[in-house]
């Protein structure tokens, strides 16, 4: 534990994100303060200000290490209110190029909540703490600098309800946890800061969520089944247990080939999967909802660690950073890693500095950054630069995944890269190239080269 490194931060958002930081922050302030629109304690169901909460969304291994780590025992706590322990690669049925790959526990382990349950459950824990307060149902209306501008000091907020007016949180750090819809690029500039530069990739993704409770189990041994999108069939889903004896299935399509909402459209893409087993479950299963669309028409990154000023007292974190391709369930580990590097400072008795800070920040997303965009330009359809070592990457990546439909210990490897426990060099370890040349030279011999 660190000593006090100052009296007061405040958190703008309730966010997943701004709950991971405020566990973190509480071991160094005084006194933390959460600031959202939306009523937050005790509520187990989507939030208006959250339309994601609709659908599937999730820790992957890295993060679910992480969250415990934050909070000791949540895992077990979560199991047991009923929420599916799972491993990435030994009870998810991966279909990857329109083929299940071969299953092993590696331990890989995740807890598969729906996202507003397991916020709910971390929430719990962070009301807990005797220094932290929630803002509930307040807008934030800006940032409140220094008179010389090179500091932030505090946020400006409005209780909602007639008659409130603006106030003034004073703070010694503020942090931004409101997700892709920040306003801190905005305010900054206001102040006469440059413009943080942006960068992503335009991939047109819609996907569609509907809840079920199954009449017959298609799963067998597993918790979730997972059909890939591929520029064979660009067209995925991710179908599991969820908690209360739940089924989630979010599906999903790129550049605008979108799932519809009406429940016979929404079946018949389904049916259109690679993997069978998805609309073989939901064929004769009770729906509990009508299938709800989100629309995610690029990938974004706003780089605050190359800006050449930065003010002091402000962090930004999470979403408000970097909203990578969701199908990769990235983003909420990566948040989970940034509120890791700043209890580790804290724990060492120092007050982040803001610029470092940002480097750090971005040193934690590139390794996922790089491999999601890269990813993303397996699709002919997407428009982006495919440089050589792009150009291998997706030969060998391909080459893998067809290995691994034979070779249980490249799906562990993989899963280890894509779940962001081990770096994506690891796939490159010379016992790793072998097994996946020695399984994919049969099927894949023009591939040799590269």
């Amino acid at each position: 534990m660190g000593s006090e490194v100052g009296n007061r931060v405040v958190v703008l958002g309730g966010s997943i994100t701004a709950l991971f930081a405020a566990s973190a922050l509480s071991e160094g302030y005084r006194e933390v303060v959460l600031v959202d629109r939306d009523d937050l304690l005790d509520v187990w169901d989507a939030r208006r200000g959250a339309p994601q909460g609709r659908h599937i969304n999730g820790l992957i291994a890295r993060g679910a290490r992480a969250m415990e780590d934050l909070f000791p025992e949540i895992t077990a706590q979560m199991v047991a209110a009923g929420c599916p322990l799972t491993d990435l690669a030994g009870t998810v049925k991966w279909y990857m190029n329109g083929r299940p790959l071969a299953q092993t526990r590696a331990g890989l382990t995740c807890v598969a909540a729906r996202r507003p349950v397991m916020e709910a459950h971390v929430r719990r824990r962070i009301a807990a703490l005797k220094n932290v307060t929630f803002m509930e149902r307040t807008d934030i209306t800006g940032l409140v600098f220094s008179q010389d501008k090179s500091r932030v000091i505090g946020a400006r907020v409005q209780r909602q309800g007639e008659g409130n007016s603006e106030e003034i949180l004073t703070a010694d750090l503020v942090v931004d946890a409101t997700g892709r819809g920040s306003r801190t690029p905005v305010w900054l500039e206001a102040q006469g800061y440059p413009r943080v530069q942006e960068e992503g990739t335009k991939i047109g993704l819609g996907y569609a969520t509907r809840h079920y409770k199954l009449r017959h189990d298609p799963f067998g041994t597993s918790h979730s089944i997972i059909s890939v999108a591929s520029a064979d069939n660009p067209r995925g889903a991710i179908f599991t247990k969820s908690d209360s004896n739940k089924v989630e299935l979010t599906t999903y399509g790129i550049m605008g080939d979108h799932p519809p909402t009406d429940p016979e459209g929404f079946n018949q893409f389904v049916k259109s999967l690679s993997a069978p087993e998805i609309y073989e479950g939901i064929s004769d299963a009770e729906p509990l909802d009508d299938p709800v669309l989100f629309k995610f028409p690029t990938t974004l990154r706003r780089r605050y660690e190359l800006m050449s000023r930065f003010p002091d007292g402000l962090l930004v974190l999470g979403d408000a950073v970097c909203t990578p391709n969701p199908v990769f369930a990235q983003a909420q580990t990566l948040a989970s890693l940034e509120a890791l590097a700043l209890r580790d400072l804290l724990r060492a008795g120092q007050a982040p500095k803001s610029k470092e800070f940002m480097r750090t920040v971005g040193r934690i997303i590139d390794p996922a950054w790089e491999m999601t965009e890269a990813i993303n330009l397996t699709f002919p359809e997407v428009e982006g630069r495919r440089t050589p070592k792009v150009q291998v990457l997706h030969a060998y990546m391909k080459r893998l995944q067809v290995a691994a439909t034979k070779d249980a210990s490249l799906t562990e490897a993989f899963m280890r890269s894509a779940g962001l426990v081990d770096p994506l060099e690891a796939l490159l370890r010379p016992s790793v190239v072998w097994r996946v040349m020695r399984h994919s030279r049969a099927e894949m011999p023009l591939l040799g080269r590269f």
